[in-house]
């Protein structure tokens, strides 16, 4: 009996030091070190150094990658320097976390081994991280090339998890704004916020008509365009559908998503002599091109950071807007998905490396650019398509699967 007693004890001790190291300050969680939330800030800065690193490796690299011996083998001559220096960054990135995601998957507890694993042992992870770095440098041209074809699969992975969070996150922000205990207070707040969303999807869609569509001859961007305009009526149809009735919340949110993914993809396009006024690719590298590379940089970034911890949204945002009840978790249990947020991670080496490459590892980049070429552009209109199509099927999926139901209930 005391011995139980003294158990209990000593967990409520170590639950009570995980909640003073929580809501201490930033030194206060970094000094404890082993814990999970000054953690995932590490990680992410160790993810933001890889993406300086694969920057430098294509911009200013060329000149040291020229005296690695191994780089003679490189097919395409000198261009292919700075594509092969980002693709074997990105390999070293990948792997530390892939062996992160590997030792850290279905951890469930806090105070366990693996816990300690996650938000501990740094001076080993110093160690093995610029290990697993340098070791791709000492590999064959050939398998950096696999690699960099492998990691078009990785980098659909990581756009198609952050799709399904984006949705998520919107569904989750209707749903608090239709519960029961909100619904009068907050209907003005979401005709308010879904009016001006639509305002915005215009204004975007003829920014981008007089931006990037000057002319009748610009075929392909107007068929862009008007293809995402297309998509937001279709999307709000569906969404106000008596069946469905989803309200202006959602398909409003949408809409602005999907006009920013046209906007990147028709910015990501070459520089072209009509019809593309607002290029990314520009010809001079000033103060803007300069700044809008870092914006976007710190950009992807976040949305891989934040992506990475959201692992637990798709199980408990629905709770969080119930009647004045709070969710319901463990109390020793990890306050995020430990082998999600580094599988996040991993593909997420895989994404910067494909924006910094424009998804071509025969195609050289200029310098302070990201994300551009044609097939970046393809891969964003794409992935426009696939978010539109992803949505309406969460709103038609309750509606088809209840018919299921009834259908073989009736025979």
């Amino acid at each position: 009996m005391e011995t139980g007693t003294s158990t209990s004890n000593s967990g409520n001790s170590r639950n009570d030091s995980y909640e003073t190291i929580k809501n201490g300050s930033w030194f206060n969680q970094f000094r404890n070190g082993c814990n999970p939330w000054m953690a995932r800030y590490v990680y992410g800065l160790i993810f933001l150094i890889a993406n300086l690193l694969a920057w430098a490796a294509r911009d200013y690299g060329r000149r040291a990658l020229n005296k690695v011996t191994k780089f003679k083998n490189c097919k395409e001559g000198e261009n292919c320097l700075g594509t092969e220096g980002v693709l074997r960054v990105s390999l070293g990135c990948f792997l530390f976390y892939f062996v992160m995601f590997l030792s850290t998957l279905g951890t469930s507890k806090t105070h366990s081994s693996r816990d300690k694993w996650h938000s501990g042992w740094w001076s080993a992870k110093l160690i093995m991280w610029p290990a697993l770095t340098i070791i791709p440098f000492l590999l064959p041209s050939t398998i950096i090339l696999l690699y960099g074809e492998l990691a078009h699969f990785g980098a659909g992975v990581f756009l198609l998890i952050q799709l399904i969070s984006v949705i998520s996150f919107i569904t989750w922000l209707n749903e608090c704004y239709q519960s029961q205990k909100d619904a009068e207070r907050c209907h003005v707040r979401v005709m308010l916020l879904a009016t001006t969303s639509y305002t915005v999807c215009i204004v975007g869609v003829i920014l981008m008509y007089i931006w990037y569509a000057p002319d009748s001859s610009c075929l392909l961007n107007i068929f862009f365009i008007t293809w995402t305009l297309f998509l937001i009526q279709l999307m709000t149809s569906i969404a106000l559908h008596p069946k469905v009735n989803a309200g202006y919340l959602t398909p409003a949110l949408m809409g602005l998503y999907v006009v920013f993914i046209c906007w990147c993809a028709i910015r990501s396009e070459p520089v072209g002599e009509n019809c593309n006024r607002k290029a990314a690719a520009s010809n001079r590298t000033d103060w803007l091109t300069i700044i809008s590379f870092v914006v976007a940089l710190l950009a992807m970034v976040i949305a891989t950071f934040s992506t990475g911890i959201d692992s637990q949204c798709f199980q408990f945002k629905k709770d969080v807007c119930s009647e004045g009840e709070e969710e319901e978790v463990e109390e020793d249990g990890v306050p995020y998905g430990y082998g999600f947020f580094h599988f996040v991670f991993a593909t997420g080496a895989m994404y910067f490396a494909m924006l910094l490459i424009g998804w071509n590892t025969h195609h050289p980049m200029k310098k302070w650019t990201i994300d551009v070429g044609w097939t970046s552009t393809w891969v964003r209109i794409v992935n426009e398509w696939v978010a539109v199509c992803v949505y309406i099927w969460m709103l038609m999926a309750p509606i088809v699967l209840k018919t299921r139901r009834q259908r073989a209930s009736g025979t």
